[in-house]
């Protein structure tokens, strides 16, 4: 019996860079610009997490076959869709003109091949000419939305079945439109005069298949969400809560190592006017329904504490328990360690590593969120300043605020990101030290690394004890 031929599939996925005001507009009034823009950003975000989850699954079933994921982009340029959804994509700019014409461009241009050397970033974009396929091999593209909360695997999966033997497959949707379309070869007939944006989209595409003598067979059927009253399936999905009720969690990792004084202070500070979320608690809690519109105004951000000690032998153990609702973590094999520890037991959507003898400024939480709520921003820091007023030490704050130039802050400064994009980045390298510097240089080469004008006090203790001269110099080189 002969093998199965390998399938090569293109997986493009059609999305907008979610600029308030852009984007999502029928929803708008239901939501207010900033709000339909986040959720814009979260479902394409969770169908590229889908895909990538596809991908991965793929690889270990399609053995010889391929999969490539290409983002056709609007709204912005490749490199802040980079910094957004990550380097291990494809980007290709849709087309001008109506849905139809952007359709026919990007499926004929995942069929064309290309030369090797040829950039994905502009309208001429396919596979490169050394990896032309061979008689045993099945091309495929398939092009899915952005706004499908319901996505999941299996329905790549079925797609890829059903499209082995049929020529069109078809993912219908509620609104009778479809989120997703197979095809073996460019069908540019499929996408000429049809009443896009109307429920006729679906009927109007399945005649024109008749017409062109295509086999098609039909997905499971899932919602997209386009317009109000699509949003209240949505209000109960903890995918959505910070849509509808309240700011992101901010999840605070301290790594520690017999800090018992500092600590005291620096969660004294930490807990001043915020409120400790309680997970467990909060998940028997019923949220209330509200109506967002452009002037409502979210409740206060809401933050998690994590202490991820290295084996302290000090009182920094009773200081913890001290705080009620503080979570602890024993973790041995360094701060990285420590680190990626804490960061795996977050469950906010946002991470801030902080030093333990360190404190932000007084408002950090909103901070941080304003910060990375433009998707450009993959991390962020504060501005370095340390407890003690001295000349020398003044000279030392003035060198670092020179880091906001390269856009490479120190771990002093508070390191703060998305978990998504921290377990994109595979975390803090195992060094035994400057493995924020580390991270920060990978962060930087993905898109902009930024400094906020608000400082971040810090414990001069180790430039006191090491030296001025002899910890800046230290910092130098390893930078």
């Amino acid at each position: 019996m002969p093998s199965p031929r390998k399938i090569n599939l293109k997986l493009l996925i059609f999305t907008r860079y979610p600029e308030p005001g852009l984007t999502k507009t029928r929803l708008i009034p239901a939501l207010g610009p900033k709000a339909a823009a986040r959720l814009q950003r979260r479902m394409s975000e969770g169908v590229l997490q889908t895909a990538r989850q596809f991908l991965r699954e793929n690889l270990a079933e399609n053995a010889g076959g391929a999969v490539t994921i290409r983002v056709c982009f609007t709204g912005a340029n490749s490199k802040k869709m980079r910094a957004w959804l990550g380097h291990d994509l494809e980007y290709q700019r849709q087309a001008k003109g109506d849905l139809g014409r952007r359709l026919t461009q990007a499926t004929a241009l995942a069929f064309k091949p290309r030369l090797a050397n040829q950039s994905c970033d502009g309208l001429e974009c396919g596979i490169p000419r050394k990896e032309r396929r061979t008689e045993d091999e099945i091309e495929m593209v398939m092009v899915v939305g952005s706004d499908l909360p319901d996505l999941n695997p299996a329905v790549f999966h079925q797609a890829v079945r059903e499209l082995r033997e049929n020529d069109l497959v078809l993912g219908p949707t509620t609104d009778g439109g479809y989120y997703l379309l197979g095809l073996k070869k460019p069908q540019p007939e499929l996408f000429r005069n049809i009443d896009w944006g109307s429920e006729l989209v679906r009927n109007q595409t399945l005649a024109a298949a008749a017409r062109l003598n295509l086999s098609c067979i039909p997905l499971p059927l899932l919602s997209d969400v386009d317009r109000p009253e699509d949003l209240a399936r949505l209000q109960s999905d903890p995918r959505f809560t910070n849509i509808f009720y309240h700011p992101p969690l901010l999840s605070i990792i301290i790594p520690t190592l017999n800090e018992a004084a500092a600590l005291k202070q620096t969660l004294t500070h930490l807990l001043r006017d915020k409120m400790l979320i309680n997970m467990s608690c909060r998940a028997k809690v019923d949220p209330p329904v509200v109506s967002l519109s452009s002037n409502n105004h979210l409740p206060p951000a809401a933050i998690e504490i994590i202490v991820a000690d290295g084996g302290s032998q000090d009182a920094t153990l009773g200081e913890i328990a001290s705080r009620a609702g503080v979570r602890f973590l024993t973790v041995a094999g360094g701060r990285a360690a420590q680190l990626n520890a804490g960061a795996a037991e977050a469950r906010g959507v946002y991470l801030f590593f902080l030093h333990a003898d360190s404190q932000p400024p007084i408002g950090y939480p909103e901070l941080i969120h304003q910060a990375l709520g433009d998707p450009a921003t993959v991390a962020g820091a504060f501005r370095f300043q340390t407890d003690i007023d001295s000349l020398a030490l003044r000279l030392i704050e003035w060198g670092v605020a020179l880091s906001r130039l390269g856009q490479l802050p120190y771990g002093d400064q508070g390191l703060f990101m998305e978990k998504r994009v921290f377990n994109e980045m595979k975390g803090f390298a195992p060094l035994p030290i400057m493995e924020d510097f580390e991270l920060i240089r990978r962060l930087s080469k993905r898109g902009r690394v930024l400094t906020l004008k608000k400082p971040m006090v810090t414990s001069a203790r180790r430039w006191q004890r090491l030296g001025l001269l002899r910890t800046w110099l230290i910092n130098q080189l390893v930078s």
